[in-house]
């Protein structure tokens, strides 16, 4: 009996111990990956760093933000007044030019132009930022051509600029970072914009696997709901009036009279609960990419991203699917499949 009794304390002790060493390598893991995150890479002020979709959002404010910490921003935008007025709102070592992602021809002024800027240093940092959000809808509602709108800026956009400036990525041994999005993981309504952030997802893994060897680190940026361009739902919503308004009658009857107004009503709830109006969790993450001397791969920017929709797209897809008929209405002649 005493033996019996010794074994246990003995087993006792030596789980408790097994516990305390588990629970004291992870801090010193997290404090060790904490002291490696926290690493910066020297000399701001001789880097150069060009930011594309800077007339609003998350590049406008991320070339504020960089120009405070001494680097040298180039911000893209598209418009004279977004350029004109990003401008008149930084430090007069920020320069501005006028890109548009989906025109070959701009892209290759914009090449020339930053390559006068940064000379034999090469571009530290692209942060592939313009996109577009509109058409979006259900599936059936659109048009190819709706499709390729998306896909043009936020895909095929991300990989001409990118390839463009590789050339100079190379001299300094930079950085890319492009930015997906929660919608990258988990598609949740039809249109480009899914479709568009799969594809980065993709192309920024492959990127980043085959410019190892060259030095040059590849970060995803991947924001849940917040407030810009691209979400406000009054645009969002005249565009999705159209695509309804351009249904056949019987596509339409299918739905039913009242599946219009739903949508849109379970649509904007959603937004205005998810939607966050702080841009800084999401340009902090792009910082981060560009000054950490060990960047991370990906970066998820906001609670929804961290707390429901990356959590969600690791579970099974009749869950996803579950939640995705929480938020949006059925059809009127929806059809039960066993």
């Amino acid at each position: 009996m005493a033996m019996h009794e010794k074994y246990l304390s003995d087993k006792g002790i030596l789980s408790h111990l097994a516990l305390s060493c588990a629970l004291l390598l992870a801090a010193v893991l997290a404090i060790g990956w904490y002291i490696r995150d926290s690493l910066k890479v020297d000399d701001f002020n001789q880097k150069h760093v060009l930011i594309t979709g800077c007339d609003s959002g998350f590049g406008n404010l991320l070339a504020k933000q960089l120009d405070r910490r001494g680097f040298a921003v180039i911000a893209a935008c598209l418009t004279e007044k977004g350029a004109s007025d990003l401008a008149s709102a930084a430090s007069p070592r920020l320069k501005t030019l006028l890109l548009n992602v989906t025109d070959s021809e701009s892209i290759k002024r914009a090449v020339e132009f930053v390559s006068a800027e940064v000379g034999e240093r090469g571009l530290w940092g692209l942060v592939n930022n313009a996109g577009r959000s509109i058409p979006v809808g259900p599936t059936e509602w659109i048009q190819v051509e709706d499709v390729t709108k998306v896909l043009d800026v936020n895909l095929i956009g991300v990989i001409d600029v990118t390839l463009r400036f590789l050339p100079l990525l190379r001299k300094a041994r930079g950085r890319v970072v492009n930015v997906a999005s929660i919608l990258g993981r988990f598609s949740l309504g039809g249109g480009g914009y899914c479709l568009s952030k799969w594809g980065v997802e993709a192309f920024s893994d492959s990127l980043r696997r085959d410019m190892y060897y060259f030095g040059i680190k590849v970060g995803i940026i991947e924001p849940g709901l917040f407030k810009t361009a691209l979400t406000r739902v009054d645009l969002i919503e005249d565009d999705q009036k159209r695509l309804w308004d351009h249904l056949p009658q019987d596509v339409k009857d299918s739905y039913g009279a009242n599946y219009f107004h739903n949508y849109i009503k379970a649509q904007n709830f959603s937004m205005g609960i998810l939607c966050s109006s702080d841009l800084s969790k999401v340009t902090n993450c792009m910082q981060h990419a560009l000054t950490a001397r060990y960047p991370r791969t990906r970066y998820a920017a906001g609670w929804d991203a961290k707390l429901l929709w990356i959590p969600l797209s690791y579970l099974p897809s009749f869950i996803q699917d579950f939640f995705h008929r929480l938020i949006f209405p059925a059809p009127k002649m929806k059809r039960c499949v066993e």
